[in-house]
């Protein structure tokens, strides 16, 4: 609900403004956002700037400019603060409790300051799944590779990782923690689809744990292992030699079944005597002179038959003779 004031012409005694309503702090991962509802004034040109200040548990309250914080949030227009750098060299320690406060501010007027609750980075921020997901599918196996959330002073914060994973349709089991940014899930079912979310939770040096969030979920399909391979080579030779066997066998039996007709398909066909063929390509040649030139004397082979007739008479005479 934004606040409204109406500012008179012409001279008139100082009066506050109204401080700005529902300031919210947002920690999520590396971000440090402080953000407030606009002050809304009628009947003024000029626009409602804001400030920011900072403490640290045992100091005096600082404005946040780009030489304490790396930012500026002194009389500046926007609605939000974004203290948010990279590194961890500039922005708010993370392991330090910070007090923050904030009022507005239209010339000589300004609201009172709203002071915000305080606040360690480490212990109150919403820790996000892990960036950059990568998911290799191995031998029976996936490789699950990725960056942490955000980065951590090692000396005082680490993050550890959980996966969890589940065969498609199946049960959903859990391993961890990891400290690597790199995790190989094995013994898995070669040729299975597997679906896996990654979380990253916040470790402290005082046994402090802040969980994340889970990652999108992500599917991917198991390759073949060193035992499924030589499987399939082997039913492969056993699946060829049987085919060529059943193959030949059927061969075999239609030779058998149609040898007739196999014979007549390779026998030999006849020749047409060489003379004839010569006397095909040139019919002017005497063919018939040709066959009886090179016929030989020796190959003719004759006998000689006698026909004797008789009478009847004479041949009941000479059966009776018999």
């Amino acid at each position: 609900m934004n606040s409204a004031l109406e500012v008179p012409e012409g001279p008139q005694p100082c009066r506050q403004l109204p401080a700005p309503q529902h300031p919210r702090m947002r920690l999520y991962n590396a971000e440090q956002v402080l953000s407030w509802q606009p002050v809304v004034l009628s009947g003024s040109a000029r626009p409602v700037v804001y400030r920011v200040q900072f403490k640290y548990t045992a100091s005096e309250w600082f404005e946040v400019t780009p030489e304490s914080i790396g930012v500026n949030c002194t009389q500046i227009t926007a609605t939000e603060c974004d203290f948010t750098v990279p590194g961890l060299s500039k922005g708010f320690p993370m392991d330090f409790n910070i007090a923050l406060r904030l009022r507005a501010e239209l010339g000589e007027l300004h609201s009172p300051w709203v002071t915000m609750p305080w606040f360690q980075h480490y212990l109150n921020v919403t820790v996000g799944p892990p960036k950059n997901i990568r998911l290799t599918p191995g031998e029976g196996s996936l490789i699950i590779s990725f960056s942490p959330p955000f980065d951590v002073d090692i000396a005082t914060a680490s993050f550890s990782y959980y996966v969890h994973y589940w065969e498609k349709a199946g049960i959903q089991q859990v391993k961890g923690p990891f400290k690597s940014n790199s995790i190989l899930l094995d013994d898995l079912k070669p040729f299975r689809v597997y679906c896996l979310r990654v979380e990253a939770q916040l470790f402290l040096t005082k046994n402090i744990i802040r969980p994340g969030q889970l990652s999108n979920i992500s599917c991917h399909e198991t390759t073949a292992d060193a035992s499924t391979k030589l499987q399939q080579i082997i039913l492969i030779s056993v699946g060829t030699f049987s085919l060529l066997l059943a193959l030949a066998g059927a061969c075999f039996f239609l030779v058998l079944k149609y040898r007739g007709l196999v014979k007549h398909w390779f026998r030999t066909p006849p020749s047409i005597p060489s003379q004839i063929e010569e006397y095909l390509k040139d019919p002017a040649q005497p063919i018939l002179e040709a066959l009886d030139k090179n016929s030989s004397p020796k190959d003719d082979a004759w006998d000689s038959v006698s026909i004797m007739i008789f009478p009847e008479k004479e041949q009941e005479d000479v059966v009776q003779t018999l």
